[in-house]
């Protein structure tokens, strides 16, 4: 881990109206994250962890405060220059997958480098093939995901959004869909892949195997984020 800042949010706010009532998610959150590190957002459902990440990827404005991602700032960027900022230096992972059906894994992997433009269709497989054999996967490469099991296909998503050598991945209860095995599987490959490439991730989970397994837990109640006490 370096002293190289790649997520920070200052003094975030979000709220949401429900007909005459207003309420009030997150207040003036902030949050720093340094290059290689890894921390766990833990909260009792219906805190505001989805929404916390979502502001950080762009995929929610925010009421009040500003979000840097790798230097640009997230919060105040038009669409277009948000989807920039994602495909070049974020990358995401959900409970569910998400995999296109039609494509086997390594193309799924590839996919983000080809939509990003810039890369060959051979170049893209070489990077994709790379993931994949870190992920112990090399097997499974040509296999389409109806033919992957759970925790298979979890790992092609954790390859996906690694392929973009991106500054921070952000995951959304990753392990949310796995048995324990797939789900410390899953986890210590992300501790490898974080050992090999600096990148920081960002773990929204309700599983403290998850938490513990991190360099940094935080905890998100009543809109402020505080350190985890166990």
């Amino acid at each position: 881990m370096t002293n190289t800042v790649v997520v920070s949010a200052k003094d975030v706010c979000k709220s949401f109206h429900d007909g005459t009532r207003t309420l009030q998610i997150l207040q003036q959150v902030s949050l720093t994250i340094h290059r290689g590190e890894q921390v766990a957002i833990l909260g009792r459902s219906g805190s505001g962890k989805s929404t916390l990440l979502h502001i950080l990827g762009g995929l929610l404005r925010l009421d009040e405060g500003r979000v840097f991602i790798a230097g640009n700032e997230m919060s105040r960027a038009s669409v277009t220059d948000q989807g920039r900022i994602r495909n070049q230096s974020m990358g995401f992972v959900y409970q569910f997958h998400h995999l296109l059906p039609e494509f086997s894994a390594l193309e799924n992997v590839a996919m983000p480098l080809w939509i990003r433009g810039g890369i060959g269709t051979k170049e893209g497989r070489k990077r994709a093939s790379a993931l994949l054999e870190l992920m112990d996967l090399t097997a499974r490469a040509k296999h389409y995901p109806h033919q992957l099991s759970g925790g298979e296909k979890q790992r092609v998503a954790v390859a996906r959004a690694l392929v973009g050598s991106p500054a921070v991945v952000l995951g959304d209860e990753i392990t949310g869909n796995l048995d324990v095995e797939n789900a410390e599987r899953v986890l210590q490959l992300i501790v490898s892949v974080q050992k090999e490439l600096s990148t920081a991730f960002v773990l929204v989970t309700h599983d403290q195997a998850v938490a513990r397994r991190m360099d940094r837990r935080l905890w998100l109640d009543r809109g402020a984020l505080r350190p985890y006490d166990e």
